[in-house]
């Protein structure tokens, strides 16, 4: 990351920040009276050097994710042995074989119980040494921890920027959140894959009928005028079309542009349905939890965030809707005259604060989503024992037991969906140049401007200063000719666009899972 700041007349002198063992970070370089000091390790990359060391360090001993399944307020049912069964069941272990056959047991053949056993499974709290044993743990803790610091260093960096307001800085937090949104992405892809793998479960059709499902929306969506959905795509694909024909014509190079409109949204579609496949079980996981945790909630207070929390993704879809939401706030029907509530660039900003407010509330909800689905196993023992009939000690065991060894799987399917709004948001903040401030400066202008480098950029030549100061130059012109290509104006258009298209999944998806569970199961 490099940075232009002011030349004094006085000599310039090399910094050494004292850090933890095995780095250390300068804070500038020498330089001459009236030039620009280059600085080499900036605030920025010392705060990601320190977050760094952090996970390496502290957050092992020290994890959010750990606290969040073995704070105690998880319980899980344990399953019974075959010794507590056969007691139940009244039968003993017999010495002959005659024994043995008389009590179901003859050899290899499984001990077999009634259903209707009256069993009463024991609950115990979920603790650090019971999830040694739990399905894609690491990769729980991972996502749960990076994306915690993540968002510390997303937090301290907006914090920095808005007070120092660096001009020629690279915001070091956007790879942050880039790492956040590949590493949720590819453990949905790990979870997808498991369900092609089964040979025998129809979950893979499910996955394959959904993405085509998504692919028809997409497309559908992609043709909707902007005065329905404002996402800005077709303003910010021009743009950055036109500023990519101005930067190859610079270069000698004659085209009609990088893309065409067509194969933009083509790959746009291509990409949505990819989304909608690997949250579709997520979003059906969610409408069980949510019907089995208002079961659970004893209050109406929490019952009703539990409805806020579902609706949470239906609100982020309908912040986009501009006859139902701006269009109603900037010209509200007041009588003959038309006020507007609030101004564009506010409303934008309440837009971010709202959906990371629902961010905030599905992460307050997650234990009781997840004591939800831990309360499974005495559901199912439930209506086991409505049945007739008997089934062997082994299958019982598994039955209770895989609902506990899941539980990480489940979480990711609850995380990794709110990871992906709340991390692509925060792009959309950032790349897209808005401000969290609730009336905030008029930076519309600003935002979708091709800033030019400045002019001593390329008037400057390798002189004594030697050859670190003219690969700095160099690096910084290309990354400011990616800027002038790559505009606030697309992403906004872009992240928007995915903001929005991954809530509309999550809705869509769970609101099918809520009438499957709630009626197709039951008929």
């Amino acid at each position: 990351m490099f940075g232009c700041h002011g030349g004094g007349g006085a000599e310039r002198r090399i910094y050494v920040l004292g850090g933890g063992r095995g780095w250390a970070a300068g804070a500038a370089v020498v330089g001459e009276s009236g030039s620009n000091t280059m600085g080499v390790i900036g605030v920025q990359l010392v705060i990601t050097m320190v977050m760094a060391s952090v996970i390496q360090k502290i957050i092992p001993h020290y994890s959010f994710a750990r606290w969040l399944l073995c704070s105690g307020s998880l319980q899980w049912y344990r399953h019974p042995t075959e010794e507590d069964l056969r007691l139940l069941a009244g039968k003993q272990r017999g010495k002959s074989k005659k024994d043995r056959k008389y009590n179901g047991h003859i050899e290899n053949k499984p001990l077999t119980i009634p259903k209707d056993i009256d069993l009463h499974l024991e609950t115990k709290s979920v603790t650090e040494r019971d999830t040694i044993a739990l399905h894609y743990f690491p990769e729980y803790q991972w996502l749960v921890d990076f994306t915690a610091a993540a968002t510390v260093v997303y937090v301290v960096t907006e914090a920095y920027c808005s007070i120092m307001k660096p001009s020629q800085e690279m915001n070091i937090s956007v790879v942050w959140c880039l790492l956040v949104l590949a590493f949720a992405v590819k453990i949905l892809f790990s979870l997808t894959t498991h369900y092609f793998i089964v040979e025998d479960g129809g979950e893979r059709s499910v996955c394959v009928t959904f993405g085509f499902f998504f692919f028809v929306k997409a497309m559908v969506i992609l043709i909707v005028t902007e005065s329905y959905l404002e996402f800005g795509l077709e303003s910010g694909f021009s743009n950055f079309s036109e500023s990519a024909m101005q930067f190859l014509e610079k270069q000698g190079l004659e085209s009609r542009g990088p893309v065409s409109k067509l194969t933009f949204k083509l790959f746009l579609a291509v990409l949505c349905s990819l989304i909608g496949a690997f949250l579709t079980f997520p979003g059906l996981r969610l409408a069980q939890m949510h019907l089995d945790a208002l079961n659970l909630a004893t209050e109406k207070i929490t019952q009703t965030l539990l409805h806020i929390n579902f609706l949470a993704p239906l609100l982020m879809v309908l912040l986009w809707v501009k006859p139902i939401t701006k269009d109603y706030i900037m010209n509200p029907p007041l009588g003959k005259e038309s006020v507007p509530l609030m101004s564009e660039d506010t409303f934008e900003t309440m837009r971010l604060w709202i959906i990371i407010l629902l961010c905030a509330l599905r992460l307050a909800m997650m234990r009781s989503h997840l004591q939800a689905y831990l309360n499974l196993a005495q559901k199912c023992m439930d209506q086991m024992k409505k049945e007739a009939g008997r089934i062997s000690t082994i299958d019982l065991q598994k039955m209770v037991a895989r609902v506990f060894y899941y539980l990480c799987v489940i979480a990711l399917q609850y995380v990794a969906p709110l990871v992906m709004v709340l991390h692509t948001t925060l792009l959309l903040k950032t790349l897209g140049n808005y401000s969290w401030g609730i009336y905030p400066e008029s930076n519309s202008d600003t935002a979708v401007e091709n800033n030019p480098l400045p002019s001593s950029l390329y008037s400057e030549s390798p002189s004594v200063n030697g050859k670190m100061k003219v690969t700095v130059v160099q690096i910084t012109m290309a990354l400011g000719s990616l800027k002038n290509i790559f505009t606030p104006l697309l992403f906004r258009g872009l992240l928007s666009f995915l903001t929005w298209w991954i809530a509309a999944c999550l809705f869509s998806t769970s609101l099918f899972g809520l009438f499957y569970h709630q009626y197709l199961t039951v008929a």
